[in-house]
């Protein structure tokens, strides 16, 4: 280290990667309420972050600023340097987002939803077959292909709902809570979907599963009250500690 130039720390240390999901200076209100505040990071191409806080901190409202869902009070979202605000339709083209609880349609069948997706995102002819085929088997749901969506599974529908945000083969994900009221069986699944997307992909990822964060993640953002608190590697986030107890510490619900 001593031989290098200076430049040479930084740039093996950090390289140079794009930023894909922006939150700079985001608040938002809703009349006196201030769902968050003054928000700002960044996540970089080829990263899988988690997004940490208790319910009500803010979380699903500032994932829903990101992907243009909502509209900021103040401060600006971008995803892959796309402004949400303003140039929406670009930033979807690379944004895949699963929101908590999704829409689907129960009377659909899988194959319709994805063909139906497929259409609204322009796929056509041998590519369209080709894309549905791959995710129908990325998520594994080639056993159920036929059945209305209402009669499947809890963990059957989070599958079907990921396929639909692959589709497009975006190169971003935001997933919030993705494996909630799931059995162990269902969780370990989603995990390891998502586990094989960040190879590739980069996952912003809301959950209250501290071993979800330990098996996926590579950094932790940690939102309070509306407020980021914590920005940093999970190493640094844990502090030695379990995961659970630096979360309850966090937001002062640690026992002495």
């Amino acid at each position: 280290m001593s031989g290098s130039t200076p430049s040479k720390p930084v740039a093996s240390e950090t390289p140079a990667r794009r930023a894909m999901i922006e939150a700079q200076g985001l608040s938002k209100s809703f009349g006196d309420f201030v769902a968050i505040e003054n928000v700002s990071f960044q996540v970089h191409q080829g990263e899988v972050v988690a997004f940490l806080g208790p319910n009500g901190a803010g979380k699903s409202t500032t994932m829903k600023l990101l992907t243009g869902y909502l509209a900021p009070s103040a401060g600006v979202a971008r995803i892959a340097g796309h402004n949400m605000a303003v140039d929406r339709d670009a930033g979807s083209q690379v944004l895949g987002y699963l929101p908590e609880n999704g829409p689907l349609y129960p009377d659909m069948t899988p194959r319709a939803l994805l063909n139906f997706f497929a259409t609204a995102r322009g796929l056509a002819g041998v590519r369209r077959r080709e894309r549905i085929a791959q995710v129908v088997e990325q998520c594994a749901l080639a056993n159920v292909m036929a059945k209305p969506i209402g009669k499947l599974s809890r963990g059957y529908r989070q599958r079907v709902g990921m396929a639909h945000v692959l589709l497009h083969e975006p190169e971003v994900l935001i997933l919030d809570e993705p494996t909630a009221g799931l059995d162990p069986n269902q969780i370990h699944e989603v995990r390891e979907t998502i586990r094989r997307l960040g190879e590739s992909k980069t996952i912003l990822l809301s959950t209250h599963v501290m071993q979800e964060v330990e098996a996926m993640a590579d950094r932790v953002l940690f939102i309070d009250e509306g407020c980021l608190i914590f920005d940093g590697p999970i190493k640094q986030f844990a502090a030695d500690k379990p995961l659970d107890v630096r979360f309850r510490e966090l937001t002062g619900a640690a026992t002495a």
